[in-house]
């Protein structure tokens, strides 16, 4: 298995690839099929591309509609959230579909993963956190880690965490708690942090990571944590 990086740009998604040169089509062509999808819905919906709360969808929408109008709901975000987790989400799952069996794909912070072996994931935040990784071990499902941020980046946050991630297998629903446990997390206090972690340990939720200035939190079942250097040029920022 040969594996190869490429860089994917379809209007606002930029997504950095990792498999099988002959899955960078299917990527690119998923990518392009569920936007046209998630595009039309929203023209007909505009509410649901500016929510910032949950808000229901009819039960013949889109399949990336509805998996973003659930996570909505159960991590109170508005749908558009978990955008990023779902367009990663429905490209490594097509790509398993015809065959891939080791692929990495990174949305603006936000990770789908389907691998056979061990994967290193670094956890960034700043100055103050930049050479810390999860050492994600294979698994026979798709995995999300993905990461939001008060700080840093274009996103929009209500929060002043610099960074959380978080980790399920279902990276939709880990979008969307990463950005509801970002926004909800205002000041450097270890209690209203670890109450934040605890409140979002929800069902399918596996892991958190909370950093903010000099505290860390952590919560729930984290793969192992290593200490690597991270060069700044595999950074990304949301």
């Amino acid at each position: 298995m040969v594996l190869k990086k490429c860089r994917l740009k379809v209007k606002e998604t930029v997504a950095t690839l990792i498999a099988p040169e002959e899955f960078f089509t299917v990527a690119e062509k998923e990518i392009i099929r569920q936007r046209v999808m998630l595009e039309n819905y929203i023209s007909k919906d505009p509410q649901f591309l500016h929510s910032l709360v949950p808000v229901p969808v009819p039960a013949d929408s889109p399949e990336i509609v509805r998996r973003m109008a659930v996570a909505a709901f159960k991590a109170g975000v508005g749908p558009m959230a978990s955008v990023a987790g779902a367009i990663a989400y429905f490209a490594v799952r097509e790509m398993v579909n015809k065959g891939a069996r080791h692929v990495i794909f990174e949305n603006g912070g936000d990770i789908a993963l389907y691998i056979q072996q061990p994967v290193l994931i670094g956890i960034y935040s700043g100055n103050k956190l930049k050479n810390l990784a999860l050492k994600v071990r294979p698994r026979n499902s798709i995995v999300g880690i993905c990461t939001s941020s008060g700080t840093m980046g274009h996103s929009l946050s209500f929060g002043r965490a610099d960074s959380v991630t978080v980790m399920s297998e279902d990276p939709v629903l880990a979008d969307a708690v990463a950005t509801a446990l970002c926004n909800s997390i205002k000041e450097e206090n270890p209690e209203k942090i670890e109450k934040s972690i605890n409140k979002f340990l929800i069902e399918g939720i596996e892991g958190i990571i909370v950093a903010i200035g000099d505290l860390i939190g952590l919560g729930g079942n984290l793969p192992e944590l290593v200490e690597v250097p991270i060069p700044d040029e595999l950074v990304t920022t949301w």
